[in-house]
């Protein structure tokens, strides 16, 4: 579609520039009575005063970038997780747009729009003379003054000032600045683009702004496929975007665009026959439901908000919270996350099929997958359905993350925090092979642990009952090696294996894999001895990282879900690299893994894994939190489940049919994670686990060293008996004041006496 100027009414000439003013001056009574009638009787100079009038006007058209949808992507680039948007645009070029629609909108706007220069003097004078004689009011804007004024509003929203351009609120001077901004633009802008980027910024009810994101939503089609009938029913939407609007007032609409197609046939834009045609159809609405944000996320949902989320906490984004989620909401960002939708997939069924949503045993279960080497997460999901509505089985509670990115207080880790003291009890020059004396299981008060990062050097248990613990297998109080202690999650195994050292060498470890509290991310701290035990509240994802590091021989890397991220003006922003660092030696984790590997391949795996993995189970003592952690070479995966409503006992609950007595880390939570690495792991690396050159185990995976173990007297090989269905794991406990609240256990690490309130498993 050309652009057409009348010499008339084009402004670079003095007989334009006279209409011009005239125009202004018509709409203007202020400046109506001494210029509109001095300028028609003397021409040129006083047609060039009036222009000069207009040049001394400061106005300059200030864009901002229109307000676009941004969409969230798994690691394909192609699988979309939600979309969020202020305003629901989806900006065309005019060549998409059907000339039905653009026919339709000069007809009811400006049908002189080709013939003038961004002010109709005509428009003008009308107006001005029924406004004069009339009560009712009656306006005479330009399509390019209405873009103008669209530009206008949304510069003004964006730079957070008043919306004094919006109807209503204008006076002579905003319009007589409209107005030359108007006349500017048409130097500047052909017709064509005018009325592409008018159709572009434009209000067509509700959220829709945007001929294409209107169409799609009223009529599931594109603007290039507009009909007559619809397309006069969005022009007639300009006037009075929601009085007007056909979902709202369908009989106000389908009046409004009959007057639409009065116009068209006046105006010679379409004929008679296709008039009364387009009259006699009826509205067809084919509402789309546009949702908006993760609580539309068909896949991921919670790893949408974690995104959310960190785009918000990220100053690359902007100068502030407010700003971020702005650019979020308005600037069209393609955002590429680290999410594997396969991997998601398969995590989403996982917890679903070992608890269905809203079950009645109110229990959860979840699992979150991290990349060894890249710190990429590959997956995030939990039972429940991402919805604020109060309903079983709906929380916007994110199981797997930290307080400060929409989770909890996490859940205490148990025995998943043993592997951190035998390494570093590996770092220190121990040997997994090193014979300990696990007969221990009191200390008394004031009983001292070393501690050199504490003001006194040493840890002193202060309650007056002192610290006791105890093991689920009998006849476990004895001498035995660290490995035989881990295998079988013996508690006074680990507290003899950290009493060999100091303890801030075990809060090294944890330190140096970011192993923190999922409240405050407050790092761990010796003060209690009973931390060891898993005492604290741990994010899955933290567990999941740090476990990381044991896969890929001793690297971590911090957990990240951005890869790439672009506004809709292919601006790039800087998003957090792979952060990774070799935190401990290759050799503590080829020796660690002598044990996780069996643990993972005999008590998970039942002896026939189908790709190299290593693990480790864990139970709180309130068996209200159960792990399985867990990885081959290229996937690490936290695998949770445990009661995130009431934080009671795991134990005597009817969870999916079935009642369990008694309620371990391999109970659930180990079987899940099995079920979902059997379909996860082969898309990564499956390479076994490097081997240390000083293994004191001549073959890693030979069990028979683990013989004498696991029934309940302590006697016989091998077999756990019933109570002891987590593979052996321990059952003792401590007073680590572990009081429960929403999305994991509170209070932490307290004392260490007692038997109630810490970690059993």
């Amino acid at each position: 579609m050309a652009s057409r100027k009348s010499p008339l009414f084009d402004t670079a000439t003095t007989i334009g520039k006279i209409m011009t003013f005239l125009g202004v001056s018509a709409l203007c009574g202020v400046l109506a009575a001494g210029l509109i009638f001095p300028l028609a009787a003397s021409g040129g100079a006083a047609a060039a005063t009036g222009q000069e009038i207009l040049d001394e006007i400061p106005a300059e058209l200030m864009e901002e970038p229109l307000s676009v949808p941004s969409t969230i992507y798994a690691n394909d680039g192609t699988t979309e997780l939600a979309t969020f948007y202020a305003e629901n645009r989806q900006p065309v070029d005019l060549e998409d747009i059907s000339d039905n629609m653009v026919d339709a909108l000069i007809a009811i706007e400006d049908e002189r729009y080709y013939e003038h220069g961004g002010v109709d003097p005509r428009g003008l004078a009308r107006a001005f003379a029924h406004n004069a004689t009339s009560d009712s009011q009656q306006g005479a804007s330009t399509i390019t003054q209405q873009y103008v004024n669209n530009v206008l509003v949304n510069a003004q929203y964006l730079r957070g000032e008043s919306r004094t351009t919006i109807s209503g609120q204008k006076t002579y001077a905003d319009k007589i600045r409209e107005m030359k901004l108007a006349v500017d633009i048409e130097d500047e802008m052909t017709k064509d683009e005018i009325i592409e980027g008018y159709l572009n910024i434009v209000l067509f009810g509700g959220r829709n702004y945007g001929v294409e994101a209107a169409s799609q939503y009223y009529w599931g089609i594109s603007a290039a496929d507009l009909s007559l009938s619809q397309a006069a029913t969005l022009a007639g939407m300009v006037q009075s975007p929601n009085g007007f609007n056909p979902e709202v007032n369908p009989e106000a609409s389908e009046g409004r665009r009959d007057v639409v197609l009065d116009a068209m046939l006046r105006t010679g834009a379409i004929t008679e026959e296709e008039h009364d045609e387009a009259t006699s159809e009826d509205l067809n609405l084919e509402i789309q439901q546009q949702e908006v944000g993760c609580t539309s996320a068909e896949l991921g949902a919670y790893f949408c908000d974690y995104v959310r989320r960190q785009i918000e906490d990220n100053d690359a984004f902007g100068p502030t919270q407010q700003a971020r989620s702005e650019l979020l909401n308005r600037g069209g960002l393609e955002i590429t996350t680290t999410l594997d939708p396969e991997l998601q997939e398969d995590a989403e069924e996982e917890v679903v099929n070992t608890i269905p949503v809203g079950d009645s045993s109110g229990a959860g279960s979840s699992i979150v997958s991290v990349e060894p080497g890249t710190g990429n997460i590959l997956s995030m999901a939990q039972n429940t359905e991402f919805d604020p509505a109060e309903s079983d089985g709906n929380t916007e509670l994110n199981f797997n993350v930290d307080a400060a990115y929409g989770g909890g207080t996490g859940f205490q880790g148990g025995s998943t925090l043993k592997p951190y003291v035998a390494a570093a009890y590996l770092e220190q020059g121990g040997e997994m092979d090193d014979t300990i004396d696990a007969s221990t299981d009191s200390w008394s008060q004031f009983t001292q642990w070393d501690a050199q990062c504490l003001p006194n050097g040493h840890a002193t248990i202060l309650d007056p009952g002192g610290w006791s613990v105890d093991n689920v297998i009998d006849g476990m109080k004895r001498e035995m090696t660290v490995d035989y202690g881990l295998y079988w999650s013996i508690n006074t195994a680990t507290t003899a294996t950290a009493e060999a050292m100091d303890l801030c060498n075990v809060t090294g470890v944890t330190d140096s894999l970011d192993v923190h509290q999922a409240q405050d991310g407050a790092m761990l701290s010796p003060e209690h001895p009973s931390f060891i035990l898993g005492a604290y509240n741990f994010a899955p994802m933290t567990q999941a990282a740090a476990y990381a590091a044991f896969a890929n021989e001793g690297e971590y890397c911090r957990p990240r879900a951005l890869l790439e991220v672009e506004d809709a003006n292919g601006n790039s922003y800087d998003v957090p690299p792979s952060d990774c660092e070799q935190v401990l030696e290759s050799d503590t984790v080829a020796q660690l893994n002598d044990t996780l590997i069996n643990i993972a391949e005999e008590q998970v795996a039942d002896g026939n894994p189908e790709f190299p993995m290593a693990g480790k189970t864990g139970t709180n003592d309130t068996t209200s939190s159960t792990w399985f952690i867990g990885y081959s070479s290229g996937v690490s995966t936290a695998a949770w489940v445990g009661s995130y409503t009431d934080m009671q006992s795991m134990r005597n609950r009817t969870i999916n049919g079935t009642q369990y007595e008694e309620f371990f880390g391999s109970t659930l939570a180990g079987p899940m994670w099995h079920d979902y690495m059997t379909k996860a792991a082969p898309n990564y690396s499956t390479d076994d686990f490097p081997e240390s050159d000083d293994s004191p185990f001549d073959d890693r995976r030979d069990t028979s060293r683990y013989n004498g173990g696991g029934s309940s007297d302590g006697e016989g090989g091998g077999d756990q008996s019933e109570d002891d269905s987590d593979g052996g794991d321990s059952d003792g406990g401590n007073s680590d004041g572990g009081g429960t609240g929403d999305g994991g256990a509170e209070g932490g690490a307290g004392g260490d006496g007692g038997t109630e309130g810490g970690p059993n498993d």
